[in-house]
């Protein structure tokens, strides 16, 4: 008893030292230099961690910190990182003969970057320009993120089928696409998916929940599913595992 009433006497003590003199708890001890950085840095947290959705554009303060993610290197560490995990994941599996074994692959911001085509849209903080990203879409010269090329490259070499599902339109935009992922070095892929015009006003989520409810019902097990959005990876027949790619410059809803 005694012992503890000193617990609660030295536990006073420090709290009113520390009140007089100033000093805040242990957690806010240290303020970044950069305030705005710091705010910037939670809500890009809350983004990818899925606890802010629907959201539209980028905070306008936040374009520099954005700017800099995308740009100096830290989006290419981390997406390395991410590939370093799925690969070792794809490492412990063992494909079978019947070559029913596959993986699915988002492409814009999975395979291909927008990265270019963000930089003049203020890296998120203008609304989406559906014309504009169209007119992009359609010069076929988006860069492959080299991560996901060597990830991809992996598993077809591995025996795994390949499909992209992507949101791009069919009518307008797959022939620029299917030569933009030809000329980045994705050759070998199962299958291409589209949004075709049974699919038009549907949500992501639904679209490619019943395209891989398609490859599944055609006998083939998904083991990996990666995507930049959280609509890629929502929704029904995921596969075994799912994988997602930081994105902070849009929300696909």
């Amino acid at each position: 008893m005694a012992k503890r009433v000193n617990e609660i006497i030295i536990f006073v003590f420090v709290a009113l030292f520390s009140k007089a003199i100033g000093a805040k708890p242990y957690w806010r001890t240290r303020w970044p230099i950069d305030r705005v950085s710091n705010e910037c840095l939670t809500w890009q947290l809350a983004v990818e961690a899925n606890n802010v959705r629907g959201w539209r554009i980028v905070p306008a303060h936040c374009l520099s910190h954005i700017e800099a993610y995308m740009t100096g290197g830290q989006y290419e560490q981390d997406v390395n990182y991410i590939v370093e995990q799925i690969e070792s994941y794809v490492s412990e599996l063992v494909v079978g003969e019947d070559g029913m074994d596959a993986w699915v692959l988002d492409i814009d911001d999975t395979c291909l970057s927008n990265v270019i085509y963000y930089k003049k849209k203020k890296y998120g903080c203008e609304p989406y320009d559906p014309m504009a990203f169209k007119a992009w879409a359609t010069k076929g010269e988006c860069p492959a993120i080299p991560g996901v090329l060597g990830l991809f490259s992996k598993l077809v070499d591995h025996g795994f089928k390949v499909f992209l599902i992507t949101g791009r339109d069919e009518e307008t935009l797959a022939p620029s696409t299917i030569a933009n992922l030809h000329d980045q070095g994705f050759i070998g892929y199962e299958r291409l998916f589209f949004r075709s015009p049974a699919y038009k006003g549907k949500s992501a989520v639904v679209y490619k929940s019943e395209i891989r409810k398609q490859i599944m019902e055609e006998g083939y097990r998904i083991w990996g599913n990666v995507g930049d959005q959280w609509t890629d990876l929502q929704g029904d027949c995921l596969g075994n595992r799912t994988f997602k790619l930081p994105n902070p410059m849009y929300c696909v809803p």
